[in-house]
């Protein structure tokens, strides 16, 4: 397994593993193309693809804001699942913040999602409880 930082060339295939990932929330806008490319430019030492005999088969994507981290579309191809992937994957990301001098790292899961609750729990991220999470849509088109 190799993880390397993700770059534009390979989001075809990035987009095509979140598609094919159970409880992934794709938007329209932010996770097209161009959505992603501002993103990896934003974060460019933050988000990570994992290989397999040059085959994509996980990624993760982080950003920062200078104060939190912020774990965005992880996933994992079903059959490469419980080998570690996840785990490298996520590892690369907070080295990645450690070095950016980030101390604290957030990420949302829905909750239905128990496969991935279940391995963000396994590596200690806890739940909260005390907080409600909001958002607002502006831009209509972004669905």
């Amino acid at each position: 397994m190799e993880i390397t930082l993700m770059k534009i060339e390979d989001y075809d295939k990035v987009y095509q593993l979140w598609t094919n990932t159970k409880g992934m929330g794709i938007r329209s806008l932010d996770d097209s193309f161009e959505g992603i490319e501002r993103f990896l430019k934003r974060n460019p030492t933050t988000n990570y693809i994992a290989k397999v005999e040059n085959k994509i088969v996980g990624v993760i994507l982080c950003g920062q804001d200078g104060r939190r981290g912020y774990i965005y579309h992880t996933a994992v191809n079903t059959d490469y699942r419980k080998k570690g992937i996840g785990k490298a994957l996520v590892d690369a990301v907070l080295n990645a913040l450690k070095k950016e001098k980030i101390n604290k790292v957030a990420l949302v899961a829905f909750a239905s999602n128990d496969l991935g609750n279940k391995f963000w729990k396994s590596l200690g991220f806890v739940k909260r409880d005390d907080l409600i999470y909001r958002n607002l849509s502006i831009n209509e088109n972004n669905i």
